[in-house]
C-alpha cells in the first residue's frame, strides 16, 4: 500500500477515526470503497476468481445434508445453492427425505421474493402455530439481526393479507394461539433496552395496532432483554417470562396471559430448561442449598410444582470434574438429554423424571471420538415422539446426519455429506501447549503425518462467551489449505466453556488476556514441536476472536507470520456505546468504571497499537450489514494501523450481517481473499507443503 492511500492522523479528537463509526457516513464509505478496490486489487484476480468458484461449488453442491426439523408431520428445511442464493423454504416427509433424492415442495422461494419487493431479504427465523397453518417469518435485509416479521399462510404458500407484520427491529414473536402472539421486540417507543434488545413482552391480538398491545412483562432498560415463552407441555401453556440481566445471569417468573404469577426461587447465573412439570437448571457458581454445598456446573432436577411449594429437594443429574463438563441439556418427551465432554470427547446421557425419582441412560450407538452434536428432531416439544437428531464428522471425515428414533433405538443414517477435499496422508492429532501460568491448553492438529519444521500454518480459535471448539470438518480449509499441502490448528483457549464455567472464567473480563496467552503459547509449541516456524504461522479469529488477533498484533507479533481478523471487536474503550456492545459487558467489563477499564484497556489493541514495532501483515475484514459488532471497529483499526505505517488491509462488502455474506458466493469469496492475504504473507505457494 503506498503511503498516499493512508489516512493521517490530524483530528484534534483524542479518536481521530471516530467519524468512520458512521456506517453510512459519506467520509466513511468513501473510505471503504477505496480500501475494498486496493484490497482486491492485491489479492484478487484469476487465482483468486478460481479458488472462489472453487469454494462456491462445494457450498453449492447438490449432495450436501439439508438439515431439517419437523413441524407436525413434515421436515422443513431451508436450502441455498447456485441458482437459490438467497434460499428456498421447503418441506418433505420422513419417508421422502430418506430416499437418495427427496421430492421437496417449496413454500416460498426467498431470490423471487428479494427480486418482487426490491429488498436485500434473507429468511432468518421462522416460527410456526401448534397447528402449523400459519407462520410468523423473520426477514432480514443483508442478514442483520434486525428483522422484519410477517404473517404467512403454509397451505396457500403466501403472505397473509392484514395479517401480523412488523417493521424491522430486534426481536421475535411467540403464538399463543391463532389470533395472538407474545411479542418481545424492540420495536416502538421505548422498547429497546442499551443493549438494543426488547425491553418488553406485549400480547398482541390480531387486528390490534402493535402500539395497543398490552404489555405483560418489563424489564429496565439497563437489563440485556427481556423474553418471553409459551411452554406448550402444560395445559395451560404456561408463561414463562425473563429478564436477562446480563449475558449469564436471568432472572425468571411463570405466569400466564395477563402476566408474571410466581418468581422461581433459584440462583441468576443460571441455565435453565422446563419441561411441563419438570424443571432442569445448571448454576454457574458453587451452590448450598438444603444443608449441602454443590459444584458450579452441577446439573439438578426438580418437579416445579414442588419448587413452587417451597420444596428443596433435588436431584443431582450431573456433576462436574476439572476436564468434564456439560455443554448444554434439552428435554425431548419427557427424557432430559445430556450434552458432555469429557476430556473433550463427547458423551450423552439420558435422565427421566418420574414420581418415583430419575432413571439414568447413555444415548445408544454414539462415537466417543470426533465431534457429535445431538438435537431434537420436533420444533415444538409438545408434538415430540422423543426422536433426536445427531451429526457426526471429525477434521478429515465429512458429517453424517443420523436419526435416533425415540431417543432410544440404534442411529440410522439418514445423509452423508460429500467428500469435499482429499485427506490422503492426512492425519489429525491432539497435544496441550503450556501457557503463561501452567495452565494445559488443548489444540487439535490437521495436516501431513511427517512434520517438515516448516509447515504453512493456519490456527484459529475464539475463548469466549463460554462456547467450546470443536474440530468440525471444514471444507474450505480442507480444499484451500489441508489439500494443497498445509496443516491446520484449532485451539481451546480459556474463555470458552469446553471444560466448563471455570474455565470460561478463567478467561473473561481480566482473564481474557490471558486466553490470549493460551493462544500466543499454542504457536509458541508449534514451533518447540518441529511442526513450522514463527514466520509460517497464519492465525484467524472472528468477532470475539477478532479481539483476540488484534491482541496477537501488538502484544505478540514475533509469534506470526500474517493475521486475518474478521467481524472483529477491537476498541474496548467505546464497544459499550456501539450498537449490541453493552451486552457483552458481563465478558469484558465496563469501561465507564475506571477499575475495569484498568484491565479492558490492557486488551484494547485500538489502544495500544505503538510506533516502529515489527508488526506482522494484517487484513481486517467486517461487512457493513453486522448490527451485532460495529464495522466501526474493524474500520478505526485499518486506518489507525495505516497511518501509523504499518502493513494493514481491510475489507467490508456491503452485505453479511455478522458473518461472511448473505449467499455462498460471497461467504466463498469472504474467505478466499483471506487465504489468498495469508499465504503470499507467510510466503507460500499452493502445494509447497
Amino acid at each position: 500500500m503506498s503511503v498516499d492511500d493512508r489516512p493521517t492522523l490530524n483530528a484534534p479528537d483524542d479518536d481521530p477515526f471516530l467519524w468512520l463509526e458512521e456506517i453510512e457516513g459519506k467520509q466513511a464509505l468513501d473510505f471503504v470503497e477505496r480500501q475494498n478496490q486496493l484490497t482486491l486489487q492485491a489479492f484478487g484476480g484469476k487465482a483468486y476468481e478460481h479458488d472462489r468458484d472453487v469454494l462456491a461449488a462445494i457450498y453449492d453442491r447438490p449432495d450436501n445434508i439439508p438439515y431439517v426439523s419437523r413441524r407436525g408431520s413434515d421436515l422443513h428445511n431451508l436450502w441455498k445453492d447456485a441458482a437459490n442464493p438467497r434460499g428456498l423454504w421447503r418441506r418433505t416427509t420422513l419417508d421422502e427425505f430418506r430416499k437418495a433424492a427427496p421430492a421437496w415442495e417449496t413454500l416460498l422461494d426467498i431470490d423471487k421474493l428479494a427480486a418482487r419487493e426490491g429488498e436485500d431479504w434473507l429468511l432468518s427465523g421462522i416460527v410456526t402455530t401448534p397447528g402449523n397453518s400459519r407462520a410468523i417469518l423473520s426477514l432480514s435485509r443483508g442478514g442483520s439481526d434486525a428483522v422484519t416479521l410477517r404473517e404467512f399462510d403454509m397451505e396457500t404458500k403466501s403472505f397473509v393479507a392484514d395479517g401480523f407484520t412488523l417493521p424491522e427491529a430486534k426481536g421475535g414473536a411467540d403464538w399463543l394461539d391463532a389470533d395472538t402472539l407474545l411479542l418481545s421486540s424492540a420495536h416502538g417507543d421505548g422498547m429497546a433496552t442499551t443493549s438494543g434488545y426488547s425491553r418488553t413482552v406485549r400480547l398482541w391480538r390480531r387486528g390490534q395496532p402493535v402500539e395497543q398491545a398490552a404489555v405483560l412483562f418489563e424489564a429496565p432498560v439497563s437489563d440485556m432483554a427481556a423474553y418471553g415463552h409459551i411452554d406448550r407441555m402444560t395445559p395451560n401453556r404456561t408463561i414463562w417470562f425473563g429478564r436477562m440481566l446480563d449475558f449469564f445471569n436471568y432472572s425468571v417468573a411463570i405466569g400466564d396471559q395477563t402476566g408474571p404469577i410466581s418468581k422461581i426461587d433459584l440462583p441468576t447465573a443460571i441455565e435453565l430448561q422446563a419441561h411441563g412439570d419438570w424443571l432442569a437448571f445448571k448454576p454457574r457458581a458453587d451452590w448450598s442449598v438444603a444443608g449441602q454445598t454443590h459444584k458450579a456446573d452441577t446439573v439438578f432436577g426438580i418437579s416445579l410444582a414442588d419448587l413452587l411449594a417451597g420444596g428443596r429437594e433435588f436431584a443431582v443429574l450431573f456433576e462436574p470434574a476439572p476436564r468434564r463438563a456439560v455443554q448444554g441439556f434439552f428435554w425431548a418427551a419427557g427424557k432430559l438429554v445430556l450434552s458432555i465432554l469429557d476430556e473433550l470427547r463427547p458423551r450423552f446421557e439420558i435422565c427421566t423424571p418420574s414420581a418415583a425419582g430419575w432413571s439414568r441412560e447413555t444415548l445408544p450407538g454414539l462415537p466417543q471420538i470426533g465431534v457429535v452434536d445431538v438435537w431434537p428432531l420436533d420444533r415444538h416439544p409438545s408434538e415430540s415422539n422423543g426422536d433426536l437428531l445427531a451429526n457426526v464428522q471429525d477434521p478429515l471425515t465429512p458429517p453424517s446426519l443420523l436419526l435416533l428414533q425415540r431417543g432410544v433405538a440404534s442411529p440410522v443414517v439418514l445423509k452423508q455429506a460429500p467428500k469435499t477435499f482429499t485427506a490422503d496422508g492426512l492425519v489429525v492429532t491432539q497435544h496441550e501447549a503450556i501457557s503463561v501460568d501452567g495452565e494445559r491448553i488443548p489444540y487439535v492438529q490437521t495436516g501431513p503425518a511427517k512434520e517438515t519444521g516448516d509447515a504453512p500454518v493456519y490456527m484459529s480459535a475464539y475463548g469466549g462467551f463460554a462456547l467450546a471448539v470443536k474440530p468440525y470438518y471444514n471444507s474450505s480449509l480442507g480444499k484451500l489449505w489441508l489439500e494443497r499441502g498445509g496443516t491446520t490448528v484449532q485451539a481451546n483457549l480459556r474463555g470458552g466453556g469446553e471444560f466448563g464455567t471455570r474455565w470460561h472464567d478463567a478467561g473473561r473480563l481480566a482473564g481474557k488476556k490471558l486466553s490470549h496467552d493460551d493462544f500466543a503459547a499454542v504457536a509458541v509449541d508449534l514451533v518447540r514441536r518441529g511442526v513450522t516456524r514463527a514466520k509460517r504461522i497464519a492465525a484467524q479469529g472472528g468477532s470475539n476472536g477478532g479481539i483476540l488477533i488484534t491482541n496477537m498484533l501488538v502484544r505478540y507479533p514475533e509469534r506470526f507470520g500474517a493475521l486475518f481478523c474478521t467481524i472483529p471487536l477491537v476498541d474496548m474503550r467505546r464497544y459499550t456505546k456501539l450498537l449490541a456492545g453493552a451486552s457483552w459487558i458481563a465478558e469484558y467489563g465496563d469501561p465507564d468504571k475506571p477499575e475495569e477499564w484498568e484491565w479492558l484497556k490492557t486488551y484494547s489493541a485500538y489502544h495500544n497499537v505503538k510506533a516502529s514495532q515489527p508488526y506482522p501483515p494484517i487484513l481486517i475484514a467486517t461487512t457493513r450489514r453486522d448490527d451485532r459488532v460495529h464495522p466501526g471497529h474493524a474500520r478505526k483499526m485499518a486506518a489507525k494501523l495505516q497511518a501509523m505505517g504499518y502493513e494493514a488491509w481491510f475489507y467490508e462488502p456491503a452485505a453479511g450481517g455478522h458473518g461472511y455474506g448473505k449467499d455462498n458466493r460471497e461467504r466463498a469469496g469472504f474467505e478466499v481473499l483471506g487465504f489468498r492475504f495469508l499465504k503470499e504473507k507467510i510466503g507460500w505457494r499452493d502445494g509447497e507443503g
